[in-house]
């Protein structure tokens, strides 16, 4: 038996009882992270783990997290560690400085092993584009099925069981549809309730910091560590904190829960959908309110091309730094214009290179009224939608995706509703800000999929207790791929 696979109370637990020392936690993570087949390591942090886990603070062993094993996705600052965003142009870069999160989690005693694989630069939903290549789903043995993207690393090594969590960046849908394809409780929470100082910006305007674990309470701890101001964060926010670890105690009999019709139906795989009609049917007996709202269809069809507008626009602006003369790698030319291009030219993969284009066209002056603004007013209408919706329901309830995960030599019809409307809908909560969590529901050969609570601003609590209490009556919770494949 592996402690690594068990639940992070659990873990906790057999410290506590002298069954298990953080030693030798990190050291067989430290070997699986060695030994494992997916791709999703950056780089893993022998050296420095069996540092810290030598020199633990032995006063704060009653913290729930002290002495347990976690990986970073590799877009999160950690001084002197590389850190390259699975970018050519950032190859050897080692920051100078950490992550407010990474520093929070040294804090409570957790022991980073690795930095994971990322799409690059958090662009992309598939887990193919970073510089190491494609990073596999651990439910599929024979890597042909993706992970998703772009926080691929991380829902691999923790559905892997590897490590109990592992924290990612969720700018359109990066952390939720990766856990969806990896029987993973993913949560993204409220803009701004986790600071994102030292998280490498892809649209700041969207993104957000989330994390994966195995089951609903571990996730609850995550956030109840991270969760707070940062006066090192300028948009972090200063709502006062919930006690997210007394999620048991809420009554969710009396919740009303919405389910937007034209998402749903646009979803084609009966599979998905019994097993999602299956979950209403567990909340409705239980005394929920199940309502079906609507949602213009244009707006549904419109959420993925104004998500794409924006993030193309502000990604560009951001990584304009990316220049091989203040970061990236130097070439060697007769003028700094020179320089420039030898860099970008070479430090990009080309899907980054097309949103970057994409992005200028949309910034050029005489483009701006056709494109990026009209793209902001659209993300206005989608967002006051939601938020008319949750006016009178507690939380959204959709399918997190409408499929299991996609061959990697799969094609998608890109014109169609389940394509604009059902793969792509969780970036109407990015464009808002609600916290969304998805939560294993089912499985089709052999891969699971998710269902997606979405909730109003700085409700947490609210998502995460619908959450846990459909894990109670389901048996997907502490699922692990190595395990089930044997």
């Amino acid at each position: 038996m592996s402690y690594l696979d068990q639940s992070i109370f659990e873990i906790h637990q057999a410290i506590i009882n002298g069954l298990v020392t953080p030693l030798e936690l990190v050291q067989e993570a430290l070997k699986l992270a060695k030994e494992d087949n997916n791709n999703a390591f950056e780089y893993i942090c022998e050296k420095e783990a069996i540092e810290q886990v030598k020199n633990l603070d032995l006063s704060k062993k009653d913290n729930l997290l002290w002495g347990i094993p976690y990986a970073l996705k590799d877009n999160l600052s950690t001084k002197d560690i590389p850190t390259c965003a699975s970018s050519k142009i950032l190859e050897g870069y080692v920051p100078v400085y950490s992550a407010e999160v990474y520093q929070r989690l040294q804090e409570q005693g957790a022991i980073l092993i690795g930095k994971t694989t990322l799409d690059e630069l958090s662009m992309g939903g598939s887990g193919t584009t970073g510089h190491l290549g494609k990073t596999y789903n651990p439910w599929d043995p024979k890597h042909k099925h993706q992970i998703g993207g772009s926080s691929c690393g991380s829902a691999a090594v923790c559905s892997a069981g590897i490590v109990p969590f592992a924290l990612g960046s969720d700018t359109g849908d990066s952390v939720r549809k990766p856990a969806s394809y990896s029987c993973l409780v993913g949560l993204k929470p409220t803009w701004g309730r986790i600071s994102r100082y030292g998280l490498f910006p892809f649209a700041p305007s969207m993104d957000h910091i989330g994390f994966f674990t195995r089951n609903c309470m571990d996730s609850a701890l995550i956030l109840s560590v991270l969760a707070g101001h940062d006066e090192k964060d300028s948009t972090s926010s200063t709502v006062p904190v919930d006690n997210y670890l007394d999620i048991e105690k809420t009554d969710i009999s009396k919740m009303r829960i919405a389910v937007i019709d034209e998402i749903f139906d646009s979803v084609q795989d009966k599979t998905i959908k019994d097993a999602f009609i299956k979950t209403l049917n567990i909340l409705s007996d239980l005394g929920l309110e199940i309502n079906h709202v609507h949602m213009d269809d244009k707006l549904c069809r419109a959420i993925y091309p104004t998500y794409f507008v924006i993030s193309c626009a502000e990604a560009n602006s951001n990584n304009a730094n990316q220049d091989g003369i203040k970061f990236g790698t130097r070439y060697e030319a007769e003028d700094y214009e020179k320089v420039m291009f030898e860099a970008r030219t070479n430090g990009f993969s080309e899907p980054i290179k097309r949103r970057f284009v994409l992005g200028s066209y949309a910034l050029l002056k005489e483009n701006q009224e056709d494109l990026f603004l009209r793209a902001q007013k659209c993300r206005r209408l989608i967002v006051n939608c939601i938020n008319e919706i949750l006016k009178d329901n507690d939380a959204i309830y959709l399918p997190t995706s409408p499929t299991i995960a996609p061959l990697f030599d799969g094609n998608k019809d890109k014109l169609s509703n389940e394509y604009l409307i059902a793969d792509n809908y969780l970036a109407f909560a990015n464009m808002g800000g609600q916290p969304s969590i998805n939560i294993p529901i089912g499985f089709k050969d052999g891969l699971p999929f998710g269902g997606c609570f979405t909730g109003r601003i700085f409700e947490e609590k609210t998502i995460l207790s619908l959450a846990l209490f459909l894990e109670k009556h389901m048996d997907f919770a502490n699922k692990i791929a190595k395990k089930e494949n044997e």
